[in-house]
Parts: C-alpha cells; structure tokens; sequence
C-alpha cells in the first residue's frame, strides 16, 4: 500500500490548508485514518484520527481548527486546517488502518510526509 500526501506549503498564521491523502496498491480497506506531525526537534504526534464510521479524534490543539476526513470507497481523505498558528509548522504524515488495527499510534502504513510551514 502506498500513501501520497499533498497540501502542504507555506502559509500565514491565520491561513488554511487542506492537506489530502491516497492510498493505492493493494486491495487494502481502509478502516481509518489519521495524520501525525513531527516538528524539527520534537515526536512525532497524533493530530487527528477518524474511523469510518465517522468517530472523530482530534488532539487538543488542534480542536476547533482542523477537521478530518475520510472516503473509504475512494480510499483518500483529507485534513482541512484553518486558523493556522506558527506552532503548527512541521512535517504531516498521513497514516492509515485496516481491520486488525490496535489502536491509533499503531497504524498499518504511512505516508512520506508534506510540509507545512506557517509564518508569523
């Protein structure tokens, strides 16, 4: 299964960005999605995550800003992120789960990862 990310730039704070996933190769079914960040010098952390029964999770600093997506039938989904703050600037990495998943730090692929970059 490959994921290709796209969205990512440079933006101001304050500015939105739709970050999107797509995963093909296999016939891998999708039962979830989340998006992970790293920022230079940090771990990497769980930002949002969403079943596809639609159970959402979204990191209490990204609450009221982001917002995620998924279409398991096109197996793509996307992070809608507004309101951006320079704290938010770091790699973002789509990752994604099939039935067997144990949990959301634990996903069964990733992607490699766009860029954002929001300034000040």
């Amino acid at each position: 299964v490959q994921l290709v990310e796209s969205g990512g730039g440079l933006v101001q704070a304050g500015g939105s960005l739709r970050l999107s996933c797509a995963a093909s190769g296999s016939t891998f079914s999708i039962n979830g999605m989340s998006w992970f960040r790293q920022a230079p010098g940090k771990e990497r952390e769980l930002v949002a995550a969403i079943s596809i029964t639609d159970y959402a999770f979204y990191a209490d600093s990204v609450k009221g800003r982001f917002t995620i997506s998924v279409d398991s039938a096109k197996n793509t989904g996307a992070l809608q992120m507004n309101s951006l703050k320079s704290e938010d600037t770091a790699m973002y990495y789509c990752a994604v789960y099939g039935p067997a998943t144990t949990g959301w730090a634990t996903p069964d692929y990733w992607g490699q990862g766009t860029r954002v970059t929001v300034s000040s």
